[in-house]
């Protein structure tokens, strides 16, 4: 199999992928990672780090050229592969593609796929790496170039579109497991989790329930967790502090502090809001099926956001099966029933239905390792 990774600066992608080679080693399956920008700073040694996109453009498409000549004599040599790659760039404020088509046509993708992350944790490490001259909405529009750039390219193939995904590099958790199986374990059902999010963020035993019915599933499948990038966190802090007179607002990431413009996060609250109903939207329609927990709220009540409603309507609408986790005393409305392939009590419930159905994959097939 052969997958090229895309994604903005800021991602640390290349840490993200020794992860991958590191599970790909224990389960016996080596994957080799080309990383692009790496290999271009050696073909070029005269070049300071970092400075590389200062280069006049005509000197820039011919190293990135004679990288990918190098990628192409080696990839044969290997059963997996990944391109690390960014699918844009910009150079003196305009922006370019960072690929070439005829080469790729050579390499014969098996699956692209955008690496993505939460804005302020990409701004993070840009700072942390000495790099300051954007905004945070630089950021978000880098995400968006980055997505629709390498959504085109999957979709021009001469013999076929590619199968093309968008994946959180995770929050609390890597989901560095979830990019190996898609690239050696493809046969494996994917599976978009859907859960109550902003709404429960004050109930300790709700969220613990979450938290398990998440872990579940992504033992057993290749999940798409739309809580694996969740900004809509970040805003929420930034209009409570807004409103009590702060102008700056103080979060910690990876044990780094970092201070940001209180109205510059709460003025990003359209493109915050925008982009998570079409990215969510996307990963419903690149999984199999979508699975959903319905918790029981206190005093009885369904768990039932209006996201995650939205969320079964349109993978119903896009032929997906549906499969819910109803925990109410209360039965479902027909709004629920009528479009779900199943209705379940427990997550246990729908992981044996998914056993016995074949669904999922005897564990000495599809594991390479325990980690999360």
């Amino acid at each position: 199999m052969r997958m090229m990774v895309t994604g903005q600066v800021g991602l640390d992608r290349a840490p993200y992928l020794r992860q991958v080679q590191d599970m790909a080693r224990e389960a016996g399956t080596p994957v080799k990672v080309f990383n692009v920008g790496e290999m271009m700073y050696r073909e070029a040694p005269d070049v300071r780090p970092g400075r590389i996109l200062d280069l006049p453009l005509s000197r820039l498409n011919s190293l990135r050229r004679a990288v990918f000549r190098d990628i192409l004599s080696e990839a044969p040599r290997h059963p997996h592969v990944i391109v690390n790659s960014h699918a844009t760039f910009r150079w003196r404020n305009g922006l370019f593609s960072a690929f070439d088509f005829d080469q790729l046509a050579m390499f014969k993708a098996d699956v692209y796929v955008t690496l993505l992350d939460n804005v302020e944790a990409v701004h993070s490490r840009l700072l942390r790496d000495g790099t300051d001259s954007h905004t945070l909405k630089d950021l978000l529009v880098w995400r968006e170039e980055e997505i629709l750039a390498t959504e085109i390219i999957s979709k021009v193939s001469p013999d076929r579109p590619t199968p093309f995904f968008v994946l959180a590099r995770g929050r609390e958790r890597s989901t560095a497991r979830t990019l190996f199986r898609l690239l050696t374990r493809p046969a494996m059902r994917k599976v978009y989790p859907s859960f109550p999010m902003s709404h429960v963020v004050d109930m300790p035993q709700v969220l613990d329930e979450i938290q398990k019915f998440r872990h579940q599933l992504g033992e057993y499948f290749i999940a798409f967790d739309p809580g694996d990038v969740d900004e809509k966190q970040l805003y929420d802090q930034a209009l409570a502090a807004l409103g009590n007179q702060q102008q700056t607002l103080n979060i910690k990431l990876d044990g780094r502090a970092v201070s940001l413009r209180t109205a510059e996060v709460v003025s990003l609250g359209a493109d915050i809001n925008g982009q998570i109903y079409a990215r969510d939207f996307m990963m419903v329609r690149q999984s199999d099926m979508i699975v959903s927990l319905i918790p029981e709220l206190p005093g009885g009540r369904p768990g039932l956001s209006s996201g995650v409603e939205r969320e079964l309507q349109h993978a119903y609408d896009h032929g997906r099966e549906v499969y819910v986790i109803w925990k109410p005393h209360s039965g479902p409305s027909p709004f629920i029933t009528q479009t779900a392939t199943r209705v379940f009590g427990s997550v246990d419930e729908a992981i044996d239905h998914f056993k016995a159905s074949g669904m999922i994959m005897p564990q000495s097939l599809f594991e390479a390792t325990g980690a999360a």
